[in-house]
């Protein structure tokens, strides 16, 4: 519609949007993504999840699976912008890729389901938008689905995630009837006729004037309460023009204090053209958001978004393609030219910038050049890592990388041909380069491979992309979870003295500990145990301050493997409360041993706990397999934490440890005759039943 507009722009960092598309899986963020490429000229045809003919979706196991697993970045052009977007994940075993992104973005659209409102993976992608300060407005999507409502998702929006929802737009039609919507900001409607790409503007129709003035005034009311400015037009004037309205969202929108609601139906390409103009007029560019600010040495430095400023930017993603290794890279500040020599603080090494490309998902246009703001793929670095911060050689900066969490599932791998097992070896190890939440170890136990993740889907995605890319026959064992160990009844007064002496030097250290679980953070979103706090009661200097901190570096060595079964100790805190040293044979190394061996035998003196993993599930079943559905989870250690009736469907919200989910989809199919789905959240750790009434858990 308006892409062939340019308008002149006295920084062009202001022309510049970075956002990503957030949702729980199935609510249409890639058919969003695919209409924005669609709608703004970068390509010329519909791309159609379900036939497999989608940009962003461009990996083969998406394109068969019909989920998005791995974020893309694609580029494109609108009212005289430059719009780099990122299609997220929405499955929950791939939120690392979501994490990832969040923290190059500067603003978000998050796309809701008009029927099912603000589903487990919604809420969970939010809250992460939330931690990074990400400005985000909402797209109520499928609006023409049977059992849409706008008013309803709106209120789960109010009701979960708690921002104020500012609706600016009202449905024209209802359902398989939804034509367009009226803008509540110019009151006017914007129709889509059927088939039409483009949509006719024109005054708001007869039967729904009053609902309009209606709506508009709720906004105007909403807004004045949350907006000094707008609340003293609101008070002379008793009313906001557009202008104000207008500018007021934008401030609401970039502060998280409200969030902009629109509407649509993706699939049927209506309501896109609004959700852009949304996105250039309240989400901010880079000169909007803080200065990026990282570490040199022990300052902290800050470095605005200008192209004349030193170099820095954050690799967020790696990809090895068939053309060479693609390094994804947010350049904060400064230029970075083609051939140009840049530094991994991280690593230490210089590298050097061989080509700078454009990013269309799984094509690219060449450039000479990355300046501020710009986020695009490089070729030529071979060691940078996702996380990592590559700056220019004379400035550097260390810039705060993603969070990586912990993996919840292991798999055993191996090469079916003895003479494949370097090639598996090798795959492994670019693997865990391109996914960082994908650890691979060898157990001291066994011999064998494991490869650990975030889910069984995640585990099945990465075997199966090493079959598929290096031809290898894989055979892989049946999901284990990680398990971990934390402290029910702690030991106080344990006295552990650490004496060697084996000719020259010896090793003298002499500590007193109590051991006493940690509480969880009550703050903590997914209710995860708390996990280890050190203290330090020695009075009088019998213990050196340099000898204190040994015995905590040791302590922590202790946690790597539990009493119960070798698994990490989590929630426990440890305070030293006296201890002796000598004169000649104390050293920081004899007390990192003493704290690693007194806490050890603590351990074993104290009442222990095995934890799991549990997760939230949310099964959606018809009416008639509710009560073998629930049977089921039942029988996997369930807890059902409510139910409710929704478009002729029952949604039933439950407890379960996560090793009790395996195999959990095909079994679900089985009792609702393939018509019940289910989604899953992480919720943190549970006790553990004993071993011997649910089999011994495995490291």
């Amino acid at each position: 519609m308006r892409t062939d507009l340019h308008r002149h722009f006295t920084n062009p960092l202001t022309a510049v949007r970075n956002l990503g598309i957030l949702a729980h899986v199935d609510a249409g963020k890639t058919t969003v993504t695919e209409r924005i490429l669609y709608v703004t000229g970068t390509t010329h045809k519909r791309g159609e999840v379900h036939d497999g003919t989608t940009v962003t979706d461009f990996d083969s196991q998406e394109r068969d699976r019909g989920i998005t697993i791995f974020a893309a970045a694609v580029s494109c052009a609108w009212d005289g912008h430059q719009v780099n977007l990122i299609d997220t994940p929405g499955h929950v075993d791939f939120s690392d890729e979501v994490e990832r992104s969040l923290r190059v973005l500067d603003g978000a659209v998050a796309v809701f389901d008009a029927v099912a409102g603000v589903e487990p993976q919604s809420e969970s992608v939010w809250r992460r938008a939330d931690r990074h300060g990400v400005p985000r407005i909402a797209f109520v999507n499928k609006l023409d689905r049977a059992g849409a409502d706008l008013d309803t998702a709106v209120e789960s929006i109010r009701r979960r995630l708690h921002p104020a929802p500012l609706v600016v737009q009202l449905p024209i039609g209802t359902e398989d009837t939804f034509t367009g919507v009226v803008d509540l900001l110019r009151m006017r409607s914007l129709v889509w006729g059927d088939g039409s790409d483009t949509f006719e503007e024109g005054p708001v129709p007869e039967g729904l004037r009053e609902e309009a003035h209606r709506r508009r005034r709720l906004l105007e009311e909403a807004v004045a309460e949350l907006h000094p400015v707008a609340l003293e037009e609101f008070c002379d004037r008793s009313a906001l023009c557009a202008a104000t309205l207008a500018s007021a969202l934008r401030d609401l929108t970039r502060t998280g204090e409200g969030v902009v609601v629109l509407c649509g139906s993706a699939y049927r390409n209506r309501g896109i053209e609004p959700l852009l103009d949304a996105v250039v007029t309240y989400l901010p560019s880079p000169l909007d958001v803080p200065p990026v600010r990282g570490t040199h040495g022990a300052t902290v430095q800050e470095r605005d978004a200008d192209p004349t400023a030193p170099f820095v930017g954050l690799v967020f993603k790696v990809n090895a393609t068939a053309t060479g290794r693609l390094t994804y890279l947010r350049v904060y500040a400064g230029t970075v030219l083609k051939g140009e020599a840049v530094w991994d603080v991280g690593a230490g090494r210089s590298e050097r910038i061989g080509r700078i490309l454009r990013v269309r998902a799984d094509r690219h246009a060449e450039l000479e050049q990355a300046v501020a703001g710009d986020i695009v793929a490089v070729i030529g670095p071979k060691s940078a890592r996702a996380g990592a911060t590559l700056c220019a050689p004379t400035a550097p900066l260390l810039l705060e990388p993603p969070t990586v969490a912990d993996p919840v599932v292991s798999v055993a791998v191996e090469a079916r041909r003895g003479t494949d097992t370097d090639r598996l070896v090798s795959a492994l190890t670019r693997l865990v380069e391109e996914d960082p939440s994908l650890v691979v170890r060898t157990d001291s136990e066994t011999g064998q491979t494991v490869l650990s993740g975030m889910g069984e889907l995640h585990l099945e995605v990465a075997v199966e992309k090493i079959r598929r890319a290096h031809g290898l026959e894989v055979g892989v064992g049946r999901p284990r979870v990680a398990y971990r160990e934390t402290v029910a009844r702690g030991v106080s007064g344990l006295v552990y003295r650490h004496v060697k002496q084996d000719g020259g030097a010896g090793q003298f250290a002499h500590v007193v500990l109590d051991v006493e679980p940690l509480e969880a953070d009550p703050g903590d979103a997914d209710g995860s145990a708390a996990g280890f706090a050190f203290a330090s009661r020695v009075v009088g200097g019998r213990v050196p301050q340099e000898y204190v901190r040994a015995v905590e570096a040791g302590c922590r060595d202790a946690l790597a493997e539990g009493p119960l079964g070798g698994h990490p100790v989590t929630g426990l805190r440890v305070t030293l409360t006296d201890g002796a040293t000598h004169p000649k044979d104390s050293s920081e190394m004899a007390f990192r041993t003493a704290g690693r061996l007194a806490l050890r035998e603590a351990l074993r003196a104290s009442a222990m706990v095995l934890l799991e993993p549990v997760v939230e599930v949310t099964v959606t079943v018809p009416d008639d397999a509710v009560g073998g559905v629930l049977g089921d989870l039942a029988a996997r250690r369930g807890r059902v934490s409510g139910s409710l009736v929704q478009a002729g469907a029952t949604v039933i919200s439950a407890t379960v440890p996560l090793a009790e989910l395996f195999g959990y989809a095909t079994r679900l199919r089985s009792r609702t005759r393939g018509r019940g789905v289910f989604t899953t959240r992480p919720t943190g750790y549970a006790p553990a039943p004993s071993p011997a009434s649910h089999g011994t858990p495995s490291r």
